[in-house]
């Protein structure tokens, strides 16, 4: 059975995420290139919100007993093929993960374009998942 008490304060965690970066959206890219402190504020802020997507997705999986995604990913994709997550919005979440892998690994440095164009586009992306598994939640109980 869904945990649902944890995935609603993984969301209401995902929110607090997303509120705390909105004061950087108005970034440049020639700040964020220049500013290490708000580098570290926005990748780690990122990093903590991918996270939790993937969590809420991890606590699903396990729950309701789908296959065991073999990446973070993955996971998104276990989601769509379980009815939960649409396509765009799949796609979307897999593009995050990959991502996060950037961010925590450092691969060729992170890109400062991409990263403030998550932040000046992307943010609502986190706002559709939280919405699309609230719903999945709500009818669930239908």
């Amino acid at each position: 059975m869904v945990d649902e008490t944890l995935i609603l304060r993984k969301l209401s965690e995902l929110e607090e995420y997303t509120s705390q970066i909105q004061g950087f959206r108005s970034i440049s890219v020639e700040d964020y290139k220049s500013d290490w402190k708000s580098q570290r504020i926005i990748e780690r802020t990122l990093q903590m919100m991918i996270e939790t997507c993937v969590d809420i997705a991890g606590h699903i999986i396990s729950d309701q007993k789908y296959r065991i995604p073999e990446s973070y990913a993955d996971a998104f994709i276990a989601l769509k093929e379980n009815g939960i997550l649409g396509t765009n919005i799949c796609r979307t979440m897999e593009q995050i993960a990959k991502f996060r892998n950037v961010i925590v690994h450092h691969y060729d440095r992170v890109d400062a374009e991409i990263v403030v164009g998550i932040l000046r586009k992307r943010l609502e992306d986190f706002d559709r998942y939280k919405d699309t598994i609230v719903d999945w939640l709500k009818n669930r109980k239908v």
